[in-house]
């Protein structure tokens, strides 16, 4: 039996009874002969706490001090966790993510991991100890405190994983794996024994909430068996594996939505070379993530160029653009916000025609407007009015034959 990394996100050690709950979950880890390497997020919503702390201060707090600030919230979560395995006789030894050795980038509030040293964790292990990481943090090549983005626990476990060629990654949360949609929003929503990393990772970066896209990315990157299930539940969970036969027989896997969505609209635009590049290399030097792309042309003068984002980033998008406007000659910057994203997802659509159509028709017939569509080989995506968000997961569910006979039991 080799190394095995745990992650337990906010809600798995919410409380001190849970985090006695988390030790006791490793015990039994160590008594399977594993050796333990454990990555913890911030208690609860404490994040959230945090981040209302800094906005009482400022409204727009430095991102190098929020680094800082966020930091502490799984600081109190690794001490805590060491100190209940230490009550149960257990050796533990807590690391930050600079001592466990996670190198990042320089981005801060959004930095990247490049490397893993180590050396560190190997040595606690040799040691007989249970190596308690916190998750969602690092530093960078300037000795900065990063933090990795919301989520960002499921990222330092996999690259910790692949780091130290774990037997596999375990990813604990408060749902028993993946489901074929949030099943808080569709209650036939089946749990899935098994899933491919390529599905997986469209889901996640569709708005699928159970992994963090980049943790995704890893695991297919460097083959880190992984796998999703509860923390409050002893039962099988979702394990992530190589695309299948079996698989693709299937024309969708999953409804994903994501809820955090705004529209750009540039009319206008002057149909010249340098145009697009420039408005999108203005975007990404401020790390403003674009998602759905449209272009239509006017006449041999004139463009108009559409596309979506994170709501969270539109109004420094805005602000951007209007400094652009009148440098390019863009006639109008239109802005929509309370949209969402509503997506299928599945490698059979690569085989199966008709997927498209069955989409639309189902939005149509209940009178969803459609107002962007995004397409790969392997998912199909509809910009549409948030407030009928849940009512289209629920109807392309059911459209797919994705329905449980049973309701989820989450």
């Amino acid at each position: 039996m080799g190394v095995v990394v745990q992650k337990y996100g906010g809600t798995s050690v919410g409380s001190v009874e849970r985090i006695q709950n988390v030790a006791e979950r490793i015990q039994k880890t160590l008594n399977e002969g594993h050796q333990c390497v454990v990555v913890v997020s911030a208690m609860g919503k404490q994040t959230d706490e945090l981040i209302s702390l800094a906005k009482q201060i400022s409204p727009h707090p430095p991102a190098r001090e929020m680094d800082m600030l966020l930091t502490t919230g799984e600081q109190i979560t690794i001490a805590l966790l060491t100190m209940a395995l230490q009550a149960k006789g257990i050796k533990a030894r807590s690391f930050t993510g600079w001592q466990a050795g996670v190198n990042t980038n320089s981005i801060h509030g959004k930095a990247s991991v490049t490397h893993v040293e180590s050396v560190r964790l190997q040595q606690s292990l040799s040691n007989g100890e249970v190596a308690v990481v916190a998750g969602f943090q690092g530093v960078s090549i300037d000795g900065e405190i990063t933090t990795l983005g919301r989520g960002g626990s499921d990222t330092t476990a996999v690259t910790l994983a692949a780091a130290l060629q774990a037997d596999y990654c375990e990813i604990n949360t408060d749902v028993s794996g993946v489901f074929t949609a949030d099943p808080r929003v569709v209650a036939q929503a089946t749990k899935m024994d098994e899933i491919s990393f390529e599905e997986m990772l469209e889901l996640a970066r569709l708005g699928a909430g159970v992994l963090h896209p980049r943790s995704v990315e890893c695991a297919l990157m460097h083959r880190v068996p992984l796998v999703v299930r509860s923390s409050f539940v002893d039962e099988p969970g979702t394990w992530l594996k190589e695309a299948s036969q079996m698989e693709q027989t299937l024309s969708a896997r999953g409804v994903a939505h994501d809820s955090d969505v705004a529209r750009v609209k540039i009319l206008g635009l002057p149909n010249q070379p340098e145009s697009l590049p420039h408005v999108f290399s203005l975007l990404a030097d401020e790390h403003i993530n674009v998602d759905m792309i449209v272009q239509s042309e006017h006449d041999q003068d004139l463009i108009d160029v559409a596309f979506s984002l994170e709501e969270s980033d539109g109004e420094n998008a805005k602000r951007l653009l209007k400094s652009l406007q009148s440098k390019l000659a863009i006639k109008k910057v239109l802005y929509e916000d309370e949209l969402a994203k509503v997506s299928v997802v599945g490698v059979g659509m690569m085989t199966r025609p008709g997927v498209a159509a069955k989409m639309f028709t189902t939005l149509s017939q209940a009178g969803i407007r459609i107002k962007m569509v995004s397409t790969s080989e392997i998912k199909i995506s509809c910009l549409i009015d948030r407030a009928q968000t849940k009512e289209a997961v629920q109807l392309l569910h059911t459209a797919f034959e994705l329905d449980a006979k049973q309701p989820a039991s989450v």
